[in-house]
């Protein structure tokens, strides 16, 4: 079974209503213009709507012809802050702000199934489907927990879906088990003591502390973790000075940890922690070490990561599905949803060889109608479900 054909037969709608998100982008809990579409459009078509959940949020809620499982479609909605260099006709228009992730090809593909599913009422049980705002490290899918989104409208399941553009067009991938890293987020602050640039010995210079800390960050992993637990630590910024002759009084570090095990993730801040209480012993300065979780581990449940393999051989075709392969160090905050509700997360490819997150990044629109019949085959096939 391909694509569903009727929701084919609209899927240069669907194109036009991604080219407008993607035009039109909005980053974490300030979707305003994005969840006023969706809604509008899940009202239109008799769905149930409740918004503001999580701020920006957006739930509907479809009955289907008889009793069964209510299962959840999940989508985010937000941009990255950071600006667009493709030059396509529908490219953004509100500087730094880039669907660069592929965000706006998700809530259309579960506009898509929304529509087709309301329109056919061909299954049992209820769906759920979920619009979330502020997926990229702002904590959208935690705000709508926190506000009930569960209590409110309770799932017996739950799946999500994101593109890649790092398989072939058309390949559906889903994995068992832990699937995706936790991430926590880190800044380290120095503290020395400022100076002219020509009298460092009247200082305590904050650049040379954080670049050998920087250095020694990076043994945590090779001389620390288990070469069989994978783990990555990785500083991305680096902030201090502002002019050539003055060493500054401050530095900070930011970066990132990831990982597939909490104690592999305790035991890495534990050391970060000994090396800034070392440094700033050995040289005299201050330094203070604040580590936050973004993003859990994203873990699929197996009878769900099943499912999706068995809709999609029926979508795209067997030799279309992969169900193997390494976990992914990337990090994805439907885990948080994923950790109260059983379900799966899977990806569809599309041509294109540019990375998400890349100012490049292009989205083939061609991915819109079997991302749509995913979401649309899933409720058909697990409404039913005893």
């Amino acid at each position: 079974m391909p694509n569903i054909p009727r929701i084919e037969s609209y899927a240069d709608e669907l194109t036009e209503i991604r080219r407008d998100f993607h035009a039109h982008p909005e980053i974490g809990f300030e979707e305003v213009r994005t969840s006023g579409i969706v809604a509008d459009l899940l009202a239109r078509w008799g769905i149930a709507v409740t918004r503001g959940l999580g701020k920006t949020g957006v739930v509907g809620v479809l009955e289907g012809r008889g009793p069964g499982r209510t299962i959840g479609l999940r989508a985010d909605m937000d941009a990255l802050p950071m600006d667009e260099q493709t030059n396509l006709p529908w490219t953004s228009k509100n500087a730094g702000v880039f669907h660069g992730c592929g965000h706006d090809s998700h809530t259309t593909m579960l506009l898509g199934a929304a529509r087709y599913l309301a329109e056919t009422r061909d299954f049992e049980g209820t769906v759920t489907f979920i619009f979330q705002p502020a997926e990229e490290g702002l904590g959208g899918a935690r705000a709508m927990i926190a506000d009930g989104l569960f209590e409110q409208f309770p799932c017996d399941e739950i799946y999500g879906i994101h593109n890649s553009p790092y398989h072939d067009p058309g390949i559906v991938g889903v994995k068992t088990g832990a699937a995706m890293a936790g991430a926590e987020f880190f800044d380290i602050d120095i503290t020395g003591k400022g100076s002219h640039g020509a009298a460092p010995h009247m200082g305590r210079d904050p650049v040379v502390i954080g670049a050998g800390l920087v250095q020694e960050l990076q043994t945590i992993v090779s001389r620390n973790v288990s070469a069989t637990s994978a783990a990555v630590v990785s500083v991305t910024q680096i902030h201090g000075g502002n002019a050539y002759n003055v060493i500054p009084e401050t530095v900070r570090l930011s970066g990132t940890v990831r990982y597939f095990d909490r104690a592999v993730k305790d035991q890495i801040v534990q050391r970060m922690q000994a090396l800034c209480d070392g440094f700033a012993v050995a040289f005299e300065s201050e330094i203070r070490l604040d580590v936050r979780n973004v993003f859990d581990v994203l873990v699929n449940d197996a009878d769900r990561a099943a499912s999706v393999a068995e809709v999609a051989r029926g979508v795209v075709g067997a030799d279309k599905v992969i169900t193997g392969g390494d976990p992914v160090m990337g990090s994805e905050d439907m885990a948080d949803m994923l950790a109260v509700v059983p379900g799966a997360y899977f990806t569809v490819g599309h041509k294109g060889d540019v990375p998400v997150h890349n100012p490049g990044f292009i989205l083939d629109d061609e991915i819109l109608p079997v991302g749509a019949s995913m979401f649309a085959r899933l409720v058909e096939a697990r409404g039913a479900a005893a």
